[in-house]
C-alpha cells in the first residue's frame, strides 16, 4: 500500500478515418474488429494482429441492443454495502449531476444487494424493504428517470443472495417480469447459493426472460470467474466478471487486473471482462495508485462503475473519475480491450500495456509496479508497429503536447505511484491535417 507505482498511457494516432468502424450484428456474423487494420497501413508490422488479437470475440446473442461500450455509472456495495436506502440512492442521483459525472458518461445508478426484504410475499413476490425502500422501486426508477439517468437492481443465480435475500433461482420469468413493470434498466446477478448447479445452466434463463418483458435490461453477470465466463458468457450477457470480488488495496487491484488480462481476446461490443467495480476515492490506495486503477480499468475496456460515495468526494477523486481523455479510451466505439504486451524487471513489473483504438491509433500505458522510479521503454515492435513510425506526443494528464517526434520507441522515466497519459500522432497525419 505504501509502495509507489506509475501508470503512463499513451495514444497512437495511426489516421482520422472512423469510416471502417465496427458496426456490431447483435445476432449473426461478426466483422472482425481489427479489419483495416493490415501490414503496412498507418505504421502497422506484420504482427500488429497477432499482438493485439481479438480471434475469440464471438457472435453475441442477447439481443438487446446494449453494451456497444462498456457500462458507467455507479454501484452502492464498495461503499455502503448493506447500508443503503432510498435516500442515499436518491442523493448519489442528484450528486452524478451535480458533479458533472453524469454528462461525462456515468449513467446507471446501481443497488446492490439488501434492497429487498428477508422474504417474498404470498404471492411468491419480490417486495423492497419496507423501512429503507418505503416508496418502492417504481418510484425510485421514476425519479433517477427523470433526471435522465437509469436504474439497476440486483439479485443472485441462486436460492438467496450473498446477503441472505432472496433469489431469483426458478423465478426468473416472475423477477424479470417484476423488474421490467419497476423500470429497471439493469441487473447485477450474483452466484451466491447456487446449489451447485453449473453456471452455465443457471444464467441463460435470466438472459431469456430479460428478453421476453420487452425491455431492454443491462445484463450483468456477476459469476466471479469461477467457470471461465469469458469461454460462454458471451452468448448469455453483456458482461461478466472474470475474477473474485476487488477491495481497496494495492495488491487486490493489481492480481484482479492480471486475471482479467488473461480474457483479453474474448471481449467486444456488447460483451465486456468485468474486473469489479472501482475503489477509487474509497481511501485504501493512495492518489497515484487510484490513477493507476482508473487508467489501466479504462484501458482493459473495463465497467468503469463508480464505487466511493459520490456525495463527498475529494478534489483528487473528482480529478481522476472526470478525466474525459481517458473515460475516451474505455468507451472508444472500436472496442478492442487492451492487454500486457511487454515486462521487464523484477517479478515483471515494469510493464507495457496497449490497445488499438479507432482512427487507427493505439493506447499504451506504461505501468511500473515496482516500488522504486524506473525508466519504462515501449518498443514499436511490441506494439505491432514498424519501427520508421514518426509521432508527436501528448500529454493526457496534463493536456499539452509535450514532445514533436519519437521514433521506434518511447521511455519515460515513471516514478513511483505517478501516472501520466499521452497521444502519439503520426507525423505524416499530422502534415496531412495542417
Amino acid at each position: 500500500m505504501g509502495k509507489k507505482i506509475t501508470c503512463y498511457f499513451v495514444l497512437f494516432l495511426l489516421g482520422s478515418s472512423l469510416s471502417w468502424v465496427l458496426k456490431v450484428a447483435f445476432a449473426g456474423s461478426i466483422a472482425p474488429l481489427l479489419q483495416g487494420y493490415e501490414e503496412g497501413s498507418y505504421g502497422y508490422s506484420r504482427s500488429f494482429n497477432n499482438v493485439f488479437s481479438t480471434s475469440n470475440y464471438g457472435i453475441f446473442q442477447l439481443n438487446n441492443g446494449l453494451a456497444k461500450t462498456p457500462q458507467m455509472g455507479w454501484n452502492s456495495w464498495n461503499f455502503f454495502a448493506c447500508n443503503i436506502n432510498e435516500t442515499v440512492i436518491k442523493e448519489t442521483a442528484d450528486a452524478l449531476i451535480s458533479t458533472g459525472l453524469a454528462e461525462l458518461g456515468y449513467v446507471y445508478v446501481n443497488i446492490d444487494d439488501c434492497w429487498s426484504s428477508t422474504k417474498r410475499d404470498s404471492k411468491g413476490q419480490l417486495i423492497p424493504d419496507p423501512k429503507t425502500f418505503p416508496s418502492g422501486i417504481k418510484a425510485l426508477a421514476d425519479y433517477v428517470h427523470e433526471k435522465g439517468l437509469k436504474l439497476g437492481i440486483y439479485s443472485d443465480a441462486g436460492a438467496f443472495t450473498c446477503q441472505v435475500r432472496p433469489g431469483s433461482l426458478f423465478h426468473e420469468k416472475d423477477d424479470a417480469e417484476l423488474f421490467a413493470s419497476w423500470g429497471v434498466d439493469y441487473l447485477k446477478y450474483d452466484n451466491c447459493f447456487n446449489l451447485g448447479i453449473n453456471p452455465k445452466e443457471r444464467y441463460p434463463p435470466m438472459r431469456d426472460a430479460l428478453n421476453s418483458t420487452g425491455r431492454k435490461m443491462f445484463y450483468s453477470l456477476c459469476e466471479w470467474g469461477v467457470d471461465d465466463p469469458a469461454l460462454w458468457a458471451g452468448k448469455v450477457g453483456n458482461s461478466w466478471r472474470t475474477t473474485d470480488d476487488i477491495n481497496d488495496s494495492w495488491a487486490s487491484m493489481t492480481t484482479t487486473a492480471d486475471l482479467n488480462d488473461k480474457w483479453a481476446t474474448y471481449a467486444g461490443p456488447g460483451g465486456w471482462n468485468d474486473p469489479d467495480m472501482l475503489e477509487v476515492g474509497n481511501g485504501g490506495m493512495t492518489y497515484h495508485e487510484y490513477r493507476a486503477h482508473f487508467s489501466i480499468w479504462a484501458l482493459m475496456k473495463a465497467p468503469l462503475l463508480i464505487g466511493c460515495d459520490v456525495r463527498n468526494m475529494t478534489a483528487e477523486t473528482i480529478e481522476i473519475l472526470t478525466n474525459k481523455e481517458i473515460i475516451a479510451v474505455n468507451q472508444d466505439p472500436l472496442g478492442i480491450q487492451g492487454r500486457k504486451v511487454y515486462s521487464t524487471g523484477t517479478d515483471g513489473c515494469l510493464q507495457v500495456w496497449a490497445g488499438p483504438l479507432s482512427g487507427h491509433r493505439i493506447v499504451v500505458a506504461l505501468w511500473n509496479r515496482c516500488s522504486k522510479a524506473a525508466t519504462i521503454t515501449a518498443g514499436w515492435d511490441a506494439l505491432g508497429l514498424e519501427s520508421s513510425t514518426s509521432v508527436s506526443v501528448r500529454d493526457l494528464w496534463q493536456r499539452k503536447d509535450i514532445m514533436g517526434d519519437a521514433v521506434a520507441s518511447f521511455g519515460a522515466r515513471v516514478d513511483a505511484h505517478d501516472c501520466l497519459i499521452f497521444i502519439f500522432t503520426p507525423q505524416s497525419v499530422y502534415r496531412s491535417e495542417i
